[in-house]
């Protein structure tokens, strides 16, 4: 067997799990990943009005982690790889690939004949162009440059191949190259105008931004000559659509009422408290599917007071009713969690299910054990004169989180004070990098359970580069397990590899997990037509569209 061959059948075993879960999760709503919703043919023109929660604020993929980037992002850029309907490594701007034995060398063999919207050519050295500005220092790149960071350099072979060499066997490399934070930017414009690329990226996708109005709207317009897509969407050429109007609404009453009037065809992030609703009307199509990756979680600090005691830490998690909580939240939409992995992650284990319980008088015992015995006039919890408080920020709102405030009820039942102050988005930023909390609330959505990685390994603490480590978690036993996860060939070895991380999170419990992480969408079903779902994210997918006039 050739290396090739070697490194593909490993590859497709992992796909074939992510296949089953993509295809698991879509027929919780009715559509799967790389489903085309179609009837009739296509007409030509028109443009489609998107409502979202928010943006942002930035549409450089590289230089953001942004959730609404999953679907912005395939609207104007292309990948050097995708995963096909079943969730198979695929093709895309790389035509094929060879694996080295050792794993540690992709020589990548790219489509001839596309361009970025500002007319360079798509080439090698445009790549490697892409893997240097995701990792440079000053993308701040929070996302991209963790996936790739076992990268080293690469060659330029010839005008259409290209040599990338890793450190170590790194079997996600694929999978991370196939989200839409890792997309394809043109070279001309990382080596001349790296500045601009927030206010104007600059892709090779089907559509092109003719505008973009920071926290309030982005208007696109279709790329004349597009013919590149991936293969999963079984369509050739232009999409069908004129163009694209993003209007941000932040209000979750208005998304819902301006879908139901008819003002907007389609929304991102549906209300889950409308979700019984439009579930009810015939005229919507609803989707709620679940995220890969890492699931809602409260992350302790654990590198200071009070959660860098264990019994704090366990006594926090025991004193919260999540079932209470995630009902309440997710208005009976949510999937409650009790462990870190989704459990629509390839690898994820069951066995790790039902240890992490509700059990307030094992919270209370545990708070006493660990010399928070002693109470205040408030009913707190005190140790030498201090109350037991933890401070979690959060986005300034002006409506207090109801997740949080949910939260405060739940402890303060134990004696701890949780206190949430509200900050705007930069400062929350910069208090986030600067680990200047005792808890953040945060999801992690990927396609590979290398979230784990990403999430609790001690490299991923924030330094020099932006980390995702939210919890300052740094246990060397972990992160030897986590590497094992990387290097481990696919199939039983990755499977007891992540299994093994799986059961030493709960050891550690580096956060409270609360529920999935869902995407939830709709729209109208008489206006827009040919909608399909991406494959490595469960977003709507617009090339293909088209609207019935």
């Amino acid at each position: 067997m050739t290396s090739r061959r070697a490194r593909s059948a490993l590859v497709s075993g992992l796909a074939l799990i992510m296949g089953t879960t993509l295809l698991l999760t879509g027929c919780a709503s009715g559509s799967g990943a790389g489903d085309t919703s179609t009837t009739g043919e296509p007409v030509e023109g028109g443009t489609l009005a998107l409502s979202i929660s928010a943006e942002p604020g930035c549409l450089d993929a590289h230089s953001i982690s942004a959730t609404q980037h999953q679907l912005l992002g395939r609207i104007i850029y292309d990948n050097l790889v995708t995963l096909d309907a079943d969730g198979n490594i695929a093709p895309y701007l790389a035509e094929s690939w060879e694996i080295s034995d050792d794993g540690k060398t992709y020589t990548f063999h790219l489509q001839e004949g596309v361009t970025f919207s500002d007319g360079s050519p798509w080439n090698a050295e445009v790549l490697g162009q892409n893997l240097e500005h995701m990792r440079d220092p000053a993308t701040k790149s929070p996302l991209a440059a963790a996936y790739i960071a076992p990268y080293v350099d690469g060659t330029v072979v010839d005008e259409y191949t290209f040599e990338a060499h890793l450190a170590y066997a790194y079997t996600p490399f694929l999978y991370g190259l196939a989200q839409s934070w890792l997309a394809m930017t043109s070279g001309t414009a990382i080596t001349e105008s790296p500045e601009t690329l927030c206010q104007n990226p600059i892709g090779s996708g089907p559509f092109v931004v003719e505008d973009y109005q920071v926290g309030q709207s982005i208007s696109y317009v279709k790329r004349e000559g597009y013919n590149w897509g991936p293969e999963w969407l079984d369509y050739d050429g232009e999409a069908h659509l004129d163009g694209i109007e993003i209007t941000v609404v932040p209000e979750a009453v208005i998304r819902y009422e301006t879908l139901v009037s008819g003002q907007y065809d389609i929304t991102e992030n549906l209300p889950p408290q409308n979700a019984e609703a439009i579930q009810a009307n015939d005229q919507f199509v609803y989707e709620n599917l679940v995220r890969a990756g890492s699931p809602n979680v409260l992350h302790f600090n654990l590198s200071r007071a009070p959660f860098d005691d264990i019994r704090v830490r366990e006594a926090f998690v025991a004193a919260v009713d999540r079932e209470a909580v995630t009902d309440s939240v997710g208005f009976n939409t949510f999937n409650v969690k009790d462990n870190y992995l989704s459990s629509e992650t390839p690898y994820y284990d069951e066995s790790t299910e039902g240890v992490l319980t509700y059990d307030p008088d094992r919270a209370n015992d545990l708070l006493d054990e660990a010399g928070w015995a002693t109470r205040d006039s408030d009913g707190y919890r005190t140790k030498d004169g201090k109350r037991l408080t933890v401070v979690v920020p959060t986005v300034e709102s002006a409506t207090p989180s109801a997740l949080l405030v949910q939260l405060q009820g739940e402890v303060k039942k134990v004696g701890i004070e949780l206190q949430v102050n509200q900050y705007p988005l930069a400062q929350l930023t910069e208090i986030r990098y600067a680990g200047d909390y005792d808890g953040i609330a945060g999801v992690w959505h990927t396609n590979t359970p290398d979230a784990l990685f990403i999430r609790y390994n001690s490299s991923e603490i924030t330094g020099e580069r932006i980390g995702q480590n939210a919890a300052y978690l740094s246990d060397p036993e972990l992160d030897e397990l986590l590497t094992a996860t990387r290097q481990a060939p696919d199939g039983d070895e990755a499977r007891e590899a992540y299994s093994l991380v799986q059961h030493r999170l709960l050891e550690l419990v580096p956060g409270l997990p609360l529920y999935e992480n869902h995407s939830q969408w709709a729209y109208s079903k008489s206006a827009l037509k040919g909608i399909t779902t991406d494959t490595s994210h469960p977003v709507p997918v617009f090339t293909t569209a088209w609207l019935e006039q």
